[in-house]
């Protein structure tokens, strides 16, 4: 199949997820996942299976299975009782206008009200659900900087969906409906006050919704490295950002079949001395594991402990800079076992 940029891939779309509003909260009981408020814990975790409602489509790859998958793994190596549970509840209009339109996330709405199957691309499925569990997903994000602000934990692992980096101000694309992580960084400037914000995008698509949100905001460092030519046909190099923004918009472009050898090398000499001089307050990651070498839509070459490693620089990254302040939220990832296997090595180093 030939996708938009006229490249072969084992898909032609990428799906947009859908997205609810919401807010979190710290749980006090262990919950139905037997996460704890564990004191000497520094890392948290944020799920509801209110995330599993949203359907967008049968044989679609962006399934209920994703998390199923990660859930299960977590509790086999006995690690989902060590995170501190963090629970959702809905996100303010407030936050999702921050970043969206409020036409557009009343279109969603109504679009997942009147039971339509689809939003402005085929890829991107929604079912009766999707709305109120995109504003979960939202509202899990920002319950987990709450978390990370308040010193409850050091980081975050989101396990929501549908993922987000693809949504734009007014459209869906891409399994995204709303842009998870770009809302959280507004956020945290307006809510808690911070400058500047890093976001990394490790997903194999290039999120380009995150890159729209703020490619004229010096107060945020962009950072992609993906898959190109490839969905959805943007992230050339050249583009660094516009008008004040120039030069905090940083795309890494890589061939297909590129691996451990060229993602490490990309954030030891390209992502750690620009993040360092930009020296941010808070890092997120667009952690997609749709890279993985045995993921079914990618075309790259990442192995487990390459996840590991991109991790690993960043978390250096964040404790360097902003006392270890890092949210994680799952974007891509469609193999079922390289998924729940990257997870656990991503959650096992936030953990260190």
């Amino acid at each position: 199949m030939v996708n938009g940029t006229g490249q072969s891939s084992r898909m032609s779309v990428f799906g947009l997820p859908l997205v609810v509003v919401c807010l979190c909260v710290i749980s006090t009981a262990g919950g139905p996942l037997a996460c704890h408020n564990n004191s000497s814990s520094k890392t948290g975790f944020v799920y509801d299976e209110s995330y599993l409602l949203h359907n967008a489509g049968e044989h679609h790859p962006e399934s209920p299975a994703r998390l199923r998958a990660i859930i299960d793994r977590l509790t086999r190596d006995g690690v989902l009782a060590r995170l501190v549970d963090i629970k959702p509840s809905l996100v303010s209009a407030q936050w999702l206008t921050s970043i969206h339109t409020a036409e557009y996330v009343e279109r969603v709405r109504q679009a997942s009200k009147e039971r339509q199957t689809h939003l402005d691309s085929r890829d991107t499925g929604i079912s009766p659900e999707s709305y109120k569990v995109v504003c979960l997903a939202a509202g899990g994000v920002l319950q987990a900087v709450d978390a990370v602000m308040a010193g409850k934990v050091k980081n975050v692992f989101c396990a929501v969906r549908p993922p987000g980096h693809h949504a734009l101000s007014e459209k869906a694309m891409g399994f995204c409906l709303f842009n998870h992580v770009a809302i959280a960084a507004r956020y945290l400037q307006q809510r808690h006050g911070l400058s500047r914000i890093l976001i990394i995008d490790w997903d194999v698509h290039h999120g380009n919704g995150t890159e729209a949100a703020f490619y004229d905001d010096p107060s945020v460092l962009y950072f992609s490295i993906h898959q190109y030519p490839f969905y959805p046909g943007s992230g050339s190099e050249k583009k660094q950002g516009g008008a004040r923004g120039v030069g905090y918009n940083i795309n890494v472009p890589l061939p297909a079949g590129s691996g451990d050898e060229q993602y490490l090398k990309a954030f030891e000499e390209k992502l750690r001395p620009l993040a360092v001089r930009f020296d941010p307050d808070f890092v997120i990651i667009s952690a997609g594991f749709d890279a993985h070498q045995d993921d079914p839509i990618g075309e790259m070459q990442v192995t487990t402990e390459g996840f590991a490693q991109m991790t690993k620089i960043v978390n250096q990254i964040a404790e360097q800079c902003c006392d270890g302040r890092l949210v994680s939220v799952l974007e891509g990832g469609y193999n079922l076992a390289a998924l729940s296997d990257s997870v656990a090595a991503h959650i096992s180093v936030l953990r260190e």
